[in-house]
């Protein structure tokens, strides 16, 4: 699979993103024995040799090992490797022995997330791809209680205030007091902030908001900050190709003493 060879070069921990872009700049990476200074280039480490200062860096990549984790991200940390503001990333959440690993996909900071990371880029694309149809799954609480008529129109996509379009979801109301409800949205593909934004739309906001499911991979014994790795039976789960469903997403029994109009 081909990648930016800056990108490789982090992997393989010769330097950071930034450094081994510097790197190419400064003629010191080839691609099968070619000088490459054009940053943006790609290659296959699979395929093509690929040496910084002259060192082969391809066994490098072989030898390491994929890394898989689920981690159930609090609020208040960037789903993001670095931050220039200095906040606080998914990553510190993390033991340094995990090796480099980079969340999948970037998600609102005031979220409560079951967020993917790892070191395998064939994992990443295959989970962001929208063409892939791997549900992603939502509640959240929102101001008010909106009539069905409105919540029929998030459902059949809507024009966001920043003119971009959603795609159809599917959202089944949870429960309701006089004041909040509670909302189960499931998207294939998500943009920047999408549910805060449609709920906006119709004069609803997310009070609270936290992704439940990724796939069929669900958790709700990991507590928020708290991660685990993958099993090669979730792995393989997550990246099998399948029909978007048709049918509403079954209903969940709240666990004892769970109401979630209450929180």
């Amino acid at each position: 699979m081909q990648e930016r060879l800056q990108k490789i070069i982090a992997t393989a921990g010769i330097a950071s993103r930034r450094a081994a872009e510097n790197l190419i700049v400064g003629g010191e990476v080839t691609v099968n024995g070619k000088v490459v200074t054009e940053l943006g280039t790609k290659a296959d480490a699979d395929v093509d040799h690929i040496k910084v200062r002259g060192k082969l860096i391809n066994p490098t990549l072989k030898k390491l090992s994929k890394v898989h984790i689920l981690l159930n991200k609090p609020k208040g940390y960037l789903s993001s490797v670095t931050d220039p503001e200095g906040r606080p990333t998914v990553l510190e959440l993390l033991p340094a022995s995990l090796g480099r690993v980079y969340p999948v996909g970037r998600l609102d900071f005031n979220t409560e997330v079951l967020l993917l990371l790892t070191n395998d880029g064939e994992f990443t694309n295959f989970i962001t791809s929208a063409r892939n149809k791997v549900e992603k799954v939502y509640e959240a609480k929102v101001r008010g209680v909106p009539d069905e008529k409105s919540v029929d129109r998030l459902r059949r996509g809507v024009t966001l205030e920043d003119g971009v379009r959603t795609a159809p979801a599917k959202i089944r109301r949870l429960g309701e007091t006089e004041t909040n409800t509670w909302f189960e949205i499931l998207l294939h593909e998500g943009k920047n902030q999408q549910i805060r934004k449609m709920f906006d739309l119709i004069g609803n906001s997310v009070i609270k908001l936290r992704r439940s499911r990724i796939g069929p991979l669900r958790d709700d014994d990991l507590k928020p900050g708290r991660w685990r790795r993958l099993s090669e039976q979730e792995v393989k789960a997550l990246t099998t190709k399948r029909p978007a469903s048709r049918t509403k997403p079954a209903k969940r029994p709240l666990a004892a003493g769970h109401d979630p109009t209450h929180e």
